[in-house]
C-alpha cells in the first residue's frame, strides 16, 4: 500500500507534470495474483485493486497504515468488478459479479476476491454506521441520461450508492459510460468542498488516454490517464475530462456527507 498525504491548490499550480503524477495518479493497480492499494490523506480514502487469477485472495487489513486488524474494522467498501466473471465472499455469502456490477460492504465484514477473469476495483471509506451488505447490478441500475451529443458529452450516470435508496455511512461510488461518439466527462465541471472523489478509468482501449483536467477554476492542469488508472480529486479540485476513444469511468467519493446534489457548478468562463 502506498500513502499520498493532503495537498493544497497552489501545489498544483506549480508542480511539474511529474510531480502532478506522484502525487495525484494512481497507477498500477492491477496486477495478476495481486491485492494492490493507496491510502489518501484526503478524506482518508482507500482505493484499490485486486486480480485473483486462479486462486482467492483477501482484502487485506494494512495494519500498518488503517491501525486495525481488520481492513473493514472501521470501515465501509465499496466495489466494482472493471473484469470478467467472478465473485466476492462476505462473511462466507457469494456474491456474483459481471463487468460493471458493484457491491457495498458494510462496516466490520470480512472480504476476499475470486475470478480468473475478474478484476475488481475496491474503495473503501470511514464508516460510524453499519449497513448490510448489497449486491449492485449494473443492468438493473436506472441509468440517468446526461450531456448531449452536440456538446460531444452524451453519458449514462449509474448512480450504485449515493445518498439515497442503499443506506451508506458516507460513501458514494458508481459508473458513468460515454456515449460512442461523445469525449467528455463531467462538463461543465463543478466543485464539492466537504467531499474527495476519486475518478477510476476503464474500458479504454490500449492505445487510447483520457485528459484528465485537474486543480482550481482558473488554474487548471491537466494529467494523460489510461485504461484502470485512477486519479484522486481533493475538494478544492475540479474533475473533467476528455478522451480520445471510448471509455467509462468508475467514480466514488467520501467525505463530510453522503449528499449527491452538495456540489458547486463551475462555469466555463471562469475556468
Amino acid at each position: 500500500m502506498q500513502v499520498r498525504y493532503s495537498t493544497s491548490p497552489t501545489s498544483a499550480e506549480t508542480a511539474t507534470t511529474a510531480d502532478l503524477r506522484d502525487t495525484f495518479l494512481v497507477p498500477d493497480l492491477f496486477v495478476n495474483g495481486e491485492v494492490h492499494a493507496t491510502y489518501t490523506h484526503e478524506d482518508r480514502m482507500v482505493i484499490g485493486g485486486a486480480v485473483p487469477g486462479t486462486g482467492q485472495l483477501d482484502l487485506p487489513a494494512w495494519t500498518d497504515v488503517l491501525g486495525t486488524e481488520s481492513h473493514l474494522e472501521r470501515r465501509e467498501l465499496g466495489v466494482i468488478n472493471v473484469g470478467g466473471a467472478g465473485h466476492v465472499i462476505v462473511d462466507g455469502e457469494k456474491f456474483e459479479l459481471e463487468h460493471l456490477d458493484g457491491l457495498y460492504v458494510g462496516r466490520g465484514s470480512e472480504v476476499a476476491f475470486a475470478g480468473e477473469e475478474a478484476a475488481f476495483y475496491f474503495v473503501s471509506a470511514s464508516a460510524h454506521a453499519t449497513y448490510p451488505a448489497t449486491l449492485l447490478s449494473h443492468e438493473q441500475v436506472e441509468p440517468v441520461a446526461l450531456g448531449s451529443p452536440e456538446a460531444a458529452n452524451e453519458r449514462s450516470l449509474f448512480r450504485y450508492a449515493w445518498g439515497q435508496d442503499l443506506e451508506t455511512s458516507v460513501l458514494q461510488f458508481g459508473v458513468t459510460v460515454i456515449a460512442d461518439g461523445s469525449v467528455w466527462n463531467t462538463f461543465p465541471p463543478h466543485l464539492h468542498a466537504r467531499r474527495t472523489e476519486v475518478y477510476c478509468y476503464v474500458d479504454l482501449a490500449e492505445d487510447d488516454r483520457v485528459f484528465h483536467f485537474m486543480g482550481q477554476p482558473g488554474h487548471t492542469r491537466h494529467l494523460v490517464v489510461r485504461n484502470r488508472q485512477a486519479v484522486i480529486a481533493p475538494p478544492w479540485s475540479i474533475h473533467a475530462g476528455a478522451g480520445t476513444g471510448s471509455y467509462a469511468f468508475i467514480w466514488a467519493m467520501a467525505g463530510e456527507n453522503n449528499c449527491y446534489t452538495d456540489l458547486s457548478p463551475v462555469a466555463v468562463d471562469d475556468l
